[in-house]
């Protein structure tokens, strides 16, 4: 064989095992084959006015409508900033507050919390703890009226949709980013007690949960009016078609809850049933601009996507991508359409972060209600 012969051969192998170990070691890749799904959630249909869908529903508004607000404008301040004002502004390194007046303030916020700027905070309801507090709170029931301006701070709060000041506190907390302290449902407090197993695999039959017990007629007829249209599964009272209360459990045994309960409770188990869905019916008892409760965050803590109907402005309070607002279609039948479709293709059900809400939550109100007492400079703020 001619000598040029073997040095093409040679030549050949060469450059052919050169190019198997680059390929085996990641340097060299070749173009994938196209997927044949798109892997994001599709544009919804052109928004269309928010009267239409409601009308046909009856959900209500309570503050949005009346006080003129935008709803095809979200708003870029919905929420606070979680690490306040600078801490030269802080005028107490150690502030007590004094839970006076609740009905589901959780008992798991009472802590001695470590905060900003070398400040300290003890939240408490009992009063030997706290024997001198810098601040009274009261959750739901009316602070009482002030006659000494030595005397402690009021705190109010209010997280129905509704919110009021009641006239006689000193700092108001609710949900809204223009109260003195905003309060979100994001926080974790709520349910540290549940089961929290998170499905690996979603249902591809069944594609949305919904689970409501207290029955309004307006919340009833809405989710009526979608959940006649797509296959799911409600395990509340209300529409119930699983056979009953706690279905769930005996649908998904890896739900139950290991806190040996003799009685099993549906919270208990939220998460994880809500888990094993595409999607999750979200449906708020109001449209009232930043009224966005727990409904909403339970079902992106359960890695689903939430179909949601309330507050105009929830895109400020969640990741882009996250969430179907009902409000945009034109119809529950085109909503319908475009959930279907997204439940056929491989969507990726990474619902992000939504850490800057979770940040002006319950979580962390001690904290920020102290700073903002010590800014106020507790019992000498009347001074």
């Amino acid at each position: 064989m001619p000598m040029r012969h073997l040095n093409a051969i040679a030549t050949l192998l060469i450059m052919f095992f050169t190019l198997l170990i680059l390929s085996f070691t990641g340097i060299l890749e070749f173009p994938p084959h196209p997927l044949r799904f798109p892997i994001t959630i599709p544009p919804p249909p052109p928004p269309t006015p928010y009267r239409r869908i409601r009308s046909e529903t009856g959900l209500c508004s309570v503050q949005g409508e009346s006080q003129g607000f935008d709803r095809g404008n979200v708003s870029s301040g919905a929420l606070q900033d979680s690490d306040g004002s600078g801490c030269g502004e802080l005028k107490m390194d150690h502030v007590r507050v004094l839970v006076k007046g609740w009905t589901w303030v959780p008992d798991n916020l009472e802590n001695l919390y470590s905060c900003r700027c070398g400040m300290t905070c003890l939240w408490s309801k009992s009063p030997v703890l706290s024997d001198s507090p810098d601040a009274l709170l009261f959750e739901t029931t009316t602070p009482p009226l002030q006659v000494d301006v030595l005397e402690t701070l009021r705190v109010y709060m209010d997280l129905e949709a509704g919110r009021k000041r009641s006239g006689r506190e000193d700092i108001f907390i609710s949900y809204h980013a223009k109260d003195d302290v905003q309060t979100t449902y994001a926080g974790a407090l709520f349910h540290n007690n549940r089961n929290y197993h998170i499905s690996a695999h979603k249902n591809n039959d069944v594609l949305v949960y919904w689970s409501s017990s207290r029955c309004l007629s307006r919340r009833d007829r809405l989710a009526k009016s979608l959940l006649d249209l797509i296959p799911h599964h409600s395990f509340g009272k209300c529409l119930n078609n699983v056979g009953g209360l706690n279905s769930a459990l005996s649908m998904y045994p890896e739900c139950v809850s290991e806190s040996n309960a003799a009685e099993p409770k549906w919270y208990d188990h939220l998460h994880c049933a809500m888990s094993h869905y595409k999607f999750v019916l979200a449906v708020e008892n109001t449209a009232t601009e930043s009224y966005v409760t727990e409904k909403l965050f339970y079902a992106l803590d359960s890695g689903s996507v939430p179909i949601y109907f309330g507050a105009p402005n929830v895109q400020d309070f969640v990741p882009p991508n996250s969430v179907i607002d009902g409000s945009k279609f034109a119809s529950m039948k085109e909503l319908a359409a475009y959930v279907k479709r997204l439940g056929d293709d491989p969507v990726a059900y990474s619902v992000g972060n939504y850490g800057r809400t979770r940040a002006v939550s319950l979580d962390t109100l001690p904290c920020r209600l102290c700073e903002e007492v010590s800014r106020r400079g507790g019992k000498n703020a009347g001074v």
